[in-house]
């Protein structure tokens, strides 16, 4: 082999750094349990002994100031001595009930659907294929339709919504609706980013396309935050057809699908749009390879369990021209997502 294509290391530093990295998965479990067992909601009131935290959890106290020691080092709490923690501005993600809470995320990408399809990924690197049917035999909604996984749906619901609100806020700030008088939010679920947009401008009308299930918890929603009398949600497919609008919302639709089906989503959208309309995608977006980016690895989850990806800028706009749309503006909403603003092509 010629020498100068061999890798000079540091091997002793190198090494330390690979046994973070080889440890990820005890780390996901890590703060997964801690967010099972509600630590985070314990501490919210000030320090408390591993012990106390023990029993207002009901966990064994021994073991549980060995979680809470784990945790501590990963900077979810702090250390005050004697065996007393502190939530961190971090931990403090993980309590149920503040805005922008993070608990649920972090309980479902390593419950049962997700966790074991991840032992599959050299199998969907090989073949391309997510591994879903030949984990838990069906696609991952499918999954959670069943009676038996039902707990495990409801808090991936929970986490969707979790996730909507670190983007929807910056979305809702971002975006300028001055002329628009009906906004479509495709597979909105509960119509969280167009009541946004209705509430910052009233003569905003808004709709949420969605599956049969979905639409009762839009309507709720929407009364909830007393807009019903300019909202409607109705049932429909985006791959068949959207009703008309001057401005449409994907918000992350397109990552979960292949790129056959994003056109089709795409091409509906483009045949509804008025006159001047517009579309909004909301994505995380890959950047400049080699460059520490988090979009990767949400890539790898999209592989193991959905027949989608996460796409760079080249690749969104490969499809946009595809299907009659061109994208005019790109902006940074939070959360790491980005809105891209299409217009029709000509």
């Amino acid at each position: 082999m010629p020498t100068d294509s061999l890798v000079t290391t540091d091997s002793a530093a190198d090494a330390d750094v690979l046994l973070h990295l080889l440890t990820g998965a005890w780390v996901a479990q890590i703060r997964r349990t801690t967010a099972t067992l509600n630590i985070a909601d314990h501490l919210a009131h000030g320090p408390a002994t591993a012990a106390e935290v023990a029993e207002r959890v009901g966990s064994d106290p021994r073991t549980t100031y060995r979680l809470m020691r784990a945790v501590a080092s990963l900077g979810v709490l702090s250390h005050e001595g004697e065996r007393r923690f502190r939530l961190t501005p971090l931990g403090a993600l993980l309590r149920s009930d503040v805005p922008r809470s993070m608990r649920s995320l972090v309980m479902i990408q390593n419950e049962h659907a997700h966790w074991q399809a991840w032992e599959r990924l050299p199998g969907a690197v090989r073949t391309g294929r997510n591994q879903m049917r030949e984990t838990h035999g069906t696609d991952l909604f499918g999954y959670f339709g069943r009676p038996e996984n039902a707990g495990e749906a409801a808090l991936f619901a929970r986490a969707m919504g979790d996730l909507s609100g670190l983007v929807t806020q910056g979305a809702v700030a971002a975006v300028d609706t001055t002329g628009v008088t009906t906004v479509v939010d495709a597979g909105g679920a509960d119509g969280d980013f167009v009541l946004g947009l209705m509430a910052s401008n009233p003569q905003l009308r808004g709709q949420v396309l969605e599956l049969p299930h979905a639409v009762p918890g839009a309507r709720a929603e929407a009364s909830r935050r007393g807009l019903a009398d300019r909202f409607t949600a109705i049932e429909g497919d985006f791959f068949v057809e959207v009703p008309p609008a001057d401005l449409y919302l994907l918000k992350v639709i397109l990552h979960d699908w292949s790129d056959k089906s994003c056109l089709m989503i795409l091409r509906n959208c483009r045949a509804a749009v008025t006159q001047g309309g517009r579309l909004l995608v909301v994505e995380m977006v890959i950047g400049e390879l080699g460059k520490p980016d988090f979009a990767t690895r949400v890539d790898m989850d999209m592989l193991t369990v959905t027949e989608g990806m996460e796409r760079d800028l080249d690749e969104y706009d490969a499809l946009f021209a595809a299907s009659g749309w061109r994208r005019v503006k790109t902006y940074p909403v939070g959360g790491g997502y980005s809105v891209l603003e299409l217009v029709a092509a000509e």
